[in-house]
């Protein structure tokens, strides 16, 4: 959270398109690593056993809103930031490649 709420004189520029940018990748990178570690921390725990079950949509579902308040709260409250929807849609995408790697690992 702290990384995506720097300012972004600190992200490295690229003449690329928008949505090939480092800042892109970093959004997608950091919220694959989110969910693939919330899916394997919801599967593994043993109290709540509907959450358990339903660990990957959960994991989807609060990594998303999680980027989705990330934006808003760079569009709102952050100087020098601002919300972007590409930057969700990198999110988002990060969110499905934990669960693919979730599921590539543990073959499930």
């Amino acid at each position: 959270m702290v990384l995506t709420l720097l300012p972004s004189s600190s992200m490295p520029s690229l003449s690329i398109w928008e949505i090939f940018s480092f800042d892109s990748f970093a959004h997608a990178f950091m919220f694959a690593v989110l969910t693939y570690l919330l899916v394997v921390g919801l599967k593994k725990q043993y109290t709540y056993p509907r959450v358990k079950h339903f660990a990957i949509r959960t994991s989807f579902f609060v990594s998303s809103m999680f980027g989705i308040a990330i934006e808003l709260l760079q569009h709102f409250f952050i100087p020098g930031r601002q919300g972007d929807i590409v930057d969700v849609l990198s999110n988002t995408i990060g969110c499905i490649l934990g669960i693919l790697l979730f599921k590539w690992i543990y073959k499930m």
